[in-house]
């Protein structure tokens, strides 16, 4: 979360290196060697993320009406093996990846989205809910096997959740009949939140990883400057 000038980005046909940090892909594993200060209050962040795929999914899906956005699960059924030595924590867990790209600013396009992965089983299931500036909205609801292949089904009810601390509203889709509670806040910024909930899905409860994105208030010039607090430029 540090902007850093063109000198210190490095590209390579199997790495990408931003400042002193570093991914790299070589074939059955995506490793992330960190070496960071956080912000707002500095502190050292540095060790390794290593992502192994099950299955790579090639399809990526359009957002927009203009086709300026898009949404791709690149590993969708993932292994994660998390190992800091500042702070001293390591954890092993399933995992996911996934890119958004575009060609215009967000906020020009979209007013809030819901995103939401949960595991299933051996499967992984996507909710994603995306409200555009124009035309109608776009719901995606699919299930991706441990080989990395989708296949949709039918968005359940929308559920609303308890306003973030930041007064965002929120939302979910979740079985008929089920009510999905948020477990715990990971991340609780101005316009962004993201959260753990309990919830159940084609039949099965599962925790899902859950975010809200408001490019209302990203849009906001006060939010905008607040940002470099938090994702500051280099050299500061």
């Amino acid at each position: 979360m540090t902007e850093r000038p063109r000198a210190k980005i490095r590209r390579f046909a199997d790495a990408l290196t931003i400042g002193p940090s570093t991914l790299s892909w070589d074939g059955e594993m995506l490793k992330v060697e960190l070496d960071e200060v956080t912000s707002p209050l500095p502190s050292r962040i540095r060790g390794e993320v290593r992502l192994r795929p099950e299955g790579l999914n090639t399809e990526q899906i359009a957002l927009d009406r203009d086709d300026r956005h898009h949404w791709w699960p690149i590993a969708p059924c993932s292994r994660v093996d998390v190992e800091l030595d500042r702070p001293g924590l390591k954890w092993s867990g399933a995992g996911y990846l996934d890119a958004n790209m575009g060609s215009a600013p967000l906020e020009d396009a979209f007013s809030v989205w819901n995103w939401s992965r949960a595991k299933i089983g051996p499967e992984t299931a996507v909710l994603y809910d995306v409200s555009p500036r124009e035309g109608a909205e776009l719901s995606v609801a699919v299930k991706f096997d441990r080989f990395g292949q989708g296949t949709a089904f039918e968005p359940p009810p929308r559920r609303d959740l308890p306003m973030t601390g930041w007064g965002i509203r929120r939302e979910t889709r979740s079985d008929e009949g089920d009510t999905p509670k948020v477990r715990r806040t990971l991340e609780n910024a101005p316009f962004y939140a993201r959260s753990l909930l309990s919830t159940r899905l084609l039949g099965e409860a599962a925790t899902a990883v859950h975010e809200t994105l408001s490019l209302n208030r990203f849009s906001a010039g006060i939010v905008k400057a607040m940002l470099p607090f938090r994702m500051p430029r280099w050299p500061l």
